[in-house]
């Protein structure tokens, strides 16, 4: 895991150097935030029980003018994600339900950036606890309350194959003789969320980065036996430090 991510890094690196020489970008830098901090959130998708676990950030990348913080046009980078493991012995609701280890994801990031306003898509291959493909699309709008201050508002929605989602809300017949029905479901869109994300600089180059997130399962997934609760709020706090590149 180590070697595949090292090696994804330095190929995103050299593809966004190509990409800023090709189209138009030399003369600008990419930057990034780089950093780690504590997630709080639903243990695995559908639970009722929070867990708290890492937060590995990878935030705010995109091209600018020298000097400037907001990011322009498109930019490529990696996206990363967990899922908690899902142990039928932990609560009574899962009787008879397959345990689940704890999932990693890799994939990519693309956005764009237009002003305050930045789209963005991402995917990615799960490991160990799912082998599907999952991500999320969406945009954030940027307020600057103060120098030091910085607040982004966004919207996305979450989406899941068939393997991805068969995992985690889907119920087998085998399952299902524990007195659940029988639930089969194939890819689509599992989840939607309102997130407001706060930026404090601390310095030129570090700053303290807080985010909540309120997201609700929606469509099959919501309505899937499995689901203890369609809500899934989540609470993140973490450091970083700013990271920038010449073109």
């Amino acid at each position: 895991m180590k070697n595949t991510l090292a090696l994804a890094v330095l190929a995103v690196s050299a593809a966004t150097g190509a990409f800023a020489q090709d189209f138009g970008f030399a003369g600008r830098e990419f930057s990034v935030d780089l950093g780690v901090g504590v997630n709080v959130g639903p243990d695995y998708p559908g639970s009722d029980d929070a867990e708290a676990g890492p937060w590995l950030i990878w935030d705010n990348a995109g091209f600018n003018q020298p000097g400037s913080d907001l990011r322009e046009g498109f930019a490529i980078s990696p996206s990363f994600g967990t899922v908690g493991e899902r142990e039928a012995d932990d609560n009574d609701d899962l009787a008879g339900m397959k345990d689940i280890d704890r999932a990693y994801e890799l994939g990519l990031k693309v956005s764009y950036g237009a002003g305050p306003l930045t789209a963005f898509g991402s995917v990615r291959k799960g490991f160990d606890g799912h082998e599907g493909l999952t991500g999320e699309v969406g945009a954030k709008y940027r307020t600057d309350l103060s120098d030091r201050m910085t607040l982004w508002s966004g919207l996305s929605l979450g989406y899941g194959d068939g393997d991805y989602n068969e995992t985690y809300f889907g119920v087998t017949p085998e399952e299902a003789a524990a007195g659940r029905p029988a639930y089969d479901i194939g890819g689509g869109f599992n989840k939607a969320a309102i997130t407001f994300e706060a930026r404090y600089a601390l310095t030129e180059n570090v700053a303290v980065l807080g985010e909540v997130e309120y997201g609700k399962l929606i469509g099959d997934a919501g309505d899937s036996p499995v689901v203890q609760d369609e809500y899934q709020p989540a609470l993140r706090l973490g450091i970083v430090r700013k990271f920038s590149f010449g073109f």
